[in-house]
């Protein structure tokens, strides 16, 4: 089963523990990836219905303020379509060329977001320049008033709703689409600004609205580039890491504990920890301990579906390499 944890001794045996722990911790994974999925298509239809009121008055108002508003929500609403394909690929089970499963899928996913953040903003950008270099009015601007209401309402709707779920089901590039609809959502509060200086002759206040959003979304973008870019590179919070030693250090017959390693596979977390035992324990007894150790993890780490510890004979050897490892990495 993917997830199902194994523990390897220093004694060099490879040992499965008999527990439903990871089992139940894989279940809980697997309906963490239908809630995200489900978070996904209703952020969809929120925005397509937002994106879609928001073009009809672009077209009849020509608001390029209004504009890039409306555009950032199509893109937004469209990378609910590669996410969702990444949360149906994470659910496959692990194969013996992708031995880890497919849950890296959704960071690849949160890549194409970033990358539609920045391609929205060059275009907005594009058109507000434009809109500077050849002035030209903004009509109805009550509608754009009422477009722009609209558009923060459904934006902050559907922000708060992706970055609760992506915390809640540890999904960076959930919470990264989700930071990508709050942004939209303080673009539409710009646009309502625009309109009010047009209405009071500032022609050139509804371009000019439109690279203030340009900045803001850049700027919401790296946030969420950094997000993606942790995970991608196996980033935890080091919380985690103390958690994990924390409890390592409360396992009874555990007298010292070696590398700690924690990674992101999609949003499950998977632990390599190395403990030290008394030499003169068996490799019954050492897997005994281990596996106490596993079943202790799984309960206290939030969202860890897998950890494999690796149980080694204390004594002056293993103090000397872990001293040697310690300098190396200084």
């Amino acid at each position: 089963m993917t997830g199902e944890p194994h523990h390897h001794h220093g004694h060099g045996h490879l040992l499965k523990p008999h527990s439903h722990d990871a089992a139940d911790k894989v279940d809980a994974a697997m309906e963490s990836s239908r809630e995200g999925v489900r978070a996904l298509w209703i952020s969809l239809a929120v925005l397509g219905v937002t994106a879609g009121l928001q073009a009809v008055v672009v077209v009849f108002s020509q608001s390029v303020a209004l504009l890039g508003d409306t555009l950032h929500n199509v893109a937004d609403a469209l990378t609910a379509v590669p996410l969702g394909i990444a949360f149906v690929l994470g659910r496959r089970l692990a194969t013996r060329r992708y031995t880890y499963g497919f849950g890296r899928a959704e960071d690849l996913a949160g890549l194409f977001v970033v990358a539609c953040i920045a391609a929205s903003s060059v275009l907005a950008a594009y058109e507000a320049i434009q809109r500077l270099r050849h002035p030209a009015d903004v009509r109805h601007l009550g509608y754009v008033a009422a477009a722009a209401v609209i558009g923060f309402a459904g934006n902050e709707l559907v922000a708060r709703y992706r970055i609760n779920v992506g915390r809640r089901i540890g999904s960076a590039a959930l919470v990264a689409d989700g930071l990508h609809a709050r942004t939209d959502g303080f673009t539409s509060l710009a646009v309502l600004a625009g309109a009010g200086g047009v209405a009071i002759g500032w022609r050139w206040a509804d371009p000019a609205v439109g690279l203030l959003i340009t900045v803001a979304i850049l700027i919401v973008g790296k946030d969420a580039a950094r997000e993606v870019y942790r995970r991608l590179m196996d980033a935890v919070d080091p919380h985690l890491v103390d958690q994990v030693e924390a409890t390592l250090r409360d396992t009874p017959e555990v007298r010292g504990i070696g590398e700690v390693r924690l990674r992101w596979i999609g949003h499950q977390l998977r632990a390599e920890c190395q403990i030290a035992v008394a030499a003169t324990a068996t490799i019954v007894q050492a897997h005994a301990i281990a596996h106490d150790a596993e079943h202790r993890l799984i309960h206290s780490v939030p969202r860890l579906t897998a950890a494999a510890v690796h149980a080694e004979p204390d004594g002056p050897d293993r103090a000397r390499h872990h001293d040697a490892v310690a300098a190396h990495h200084r």
